[in-house]
């Protein structure tokens, strides 16, 4: 039987305090790359070639906010179906729907619940497999 590889998250939160949260309840089942910025998430995505089976992407940052991070990294043709994840403390209603309407997989209010995050995760994991 083979060893199943782990999925591999990507983490972008200029937050770094949410990046070591998130990491220590994800790395046991999930290979996880962090980034602090949108533009170091670009870098990353392009110099490494890594492509990420789910990204995890906080809205508020500086310089790149996640919506610019979003359309960029959907413009790029190997990460395009790449389910993307929003973390963020913006809860208004018109934000989720906003961002349901680009094509955003997921939304988790901060501060969040691991198991919660981690059940998002996998469910969107399992969805877009399913849709492959």
């Amino acid at each position: 039987m083979a060893i199943e590889k782990k999925k591999k998250v990507l983490l972008i939160d200029d937050d770094e305090i949410h990046l070591i949260t998130a990491d220590l309840f994800l790395k046991n089942d999930y290979e996880v790359h962090k980034v602090q910025s949108g533009n170091e998430a670009l870098e990353y995505l392009t110099s490494s070639k890594v492509v990420p089976n789910i990204i995890l992407l906080d809205i508020v940052m500086p310089n790149m906010s996640g919506w610019e991070t979003f359309a960029k990294i959907k413009a790029i043709d190997s990460l395009k179906n790449v389910p993307i994840i929003f973390l963020t403390s913006i809860a208004e209603e018109e934000e989720k729907k906003r961002a349901y309407k680009i094509g955003v997989a997921g939304f988790i209010t901060k501060p969040f619940n691991m198991t919660d995050l981690i059940s998002e995760i996998k469910e969107v994991i399992r969805k877009h497999e399913i849709k492959k």
